[in-house]
């Protein structure tokens, strides 16, 4: 059945929409990072760049590095930028754009988020890689997609929402073992809280005020079980929610460069980016 072309939108030259991306201008290994400015910090390693485009915050390269095509993208910030992002890159490699039908043969993408993050526990330290084990999400963008949930899951989530007194359950996603174990395998296992905002979604009080008292502690004092938070930020359930619903392995990676409990913000945030960013590249 063909896609309408109000629900899949083409631009003039064939590309879709919001990424400006034609199917073979990306790979099937993909980095991620929030910063469009942090994409040349990352394919400025690559032996050639063979695609460069730019759209509003959606910066792409493609390139190779030591012989490997990877396409390196840029996202902006939040977990609705990431459902645009998903549901895009899935299209390119799903959906043909001449019939608007989804192909039979599906490609699982490869997708690796580097980004910064703060930590929520005084074990997580200044200048650490942390992979994201899981993630829950504070935002609501799954109260709009049919996201499979275990048990396990459910009931970590519903301890949270009473925790925090909030009007709704958030939503608890696993990243990829196999990515974890590729990549990931010496950085800190991490359960990776995503809010859907910098200032008082993570406790922080400027002019606006808080609704939530003492926020940042509840997070930093949860427990179910021998389930804890680790560390904040606002991308990473977003992508492993969508990579469940989609079928692509995804990955979450966080230098850490403040912590949250401690109140100290690492003065060398640059090197600890670029230390993840090669660590990742000889990986991937």
């Amino acid at each position: 059945m063909a896609i309408p072309a109000s629900e899949l939108i083409l631009n003039e030259d064939g590309t879709i929409y919001h990424l400006n991306l034609l199917p073979e201008q990306i790979s099937d290994t993909i980095i991620t990072v929030g910063d469009p400015d942090r994409v040349a910090k990352v394919s400025k390693y690559f032996d050639e760049i063979e695609v460069e485009v730019a759209k509003r915050e959606f910066v792409t390269h493609t390139g190779y590095y030591k012989g490997k095509r990877l396409t390196v993208i840029s996202t902006g910030m939040g977990t609705d930028n990431i459902d645009i992002l998903m549901n895009e890159l899935d299209a390119l490699v799903n959906i043909d754009f001449v019939s608007r039908e989804v192909n039979e043969e599906k490609i699982s993408l490869k997708i690796v988020r580097i980004g910064t993050s703060g930590a929520l526990q005084t074990s997580v330290p200044l200048g650490s890689h942390l992979a994201s084990h899981t993630s829950i999400g504070l935002d609501t963008l799954m109260e709009f997609y049919p996201l499979p949930q275990t048990e396990q899951e459910q009931s970590i989530t519903k301890a949270l929402q009473q925790d925090l007194g909030i009007g709704f359950q958030p939503y608890c996603v696993s990243g990829s073992e196999s990515l974890i174990k590729k990549i990931g395998y010496d950085m800190i296992p991490g359960n990776t809280l995503t809010c859907p905002g910098f200032y008082a979604p993570q406790g922080r009080l400027l002019r606006a005020g808080v609704r939530i008292e003492e926020l940042l502690q509840k997070y930093h004092n949860f427990r179910h079980n021998d389930y804890k938070l680790t560390n904040f930020e606002m991308e990473t359930a977003g992508y492993y929610s969508m990579g469940r619903l989609l079928g692509h392995e995804m990955l979450s990676l966080n230098a850490m460069v403040v912590n949250r409990i401690t109140q100290e913000f690492a003065t060398d945030a640059d090197d600890i980016i670029d230390d993840l960013i090669v660590k990742v590249l000889d990986r991937i």
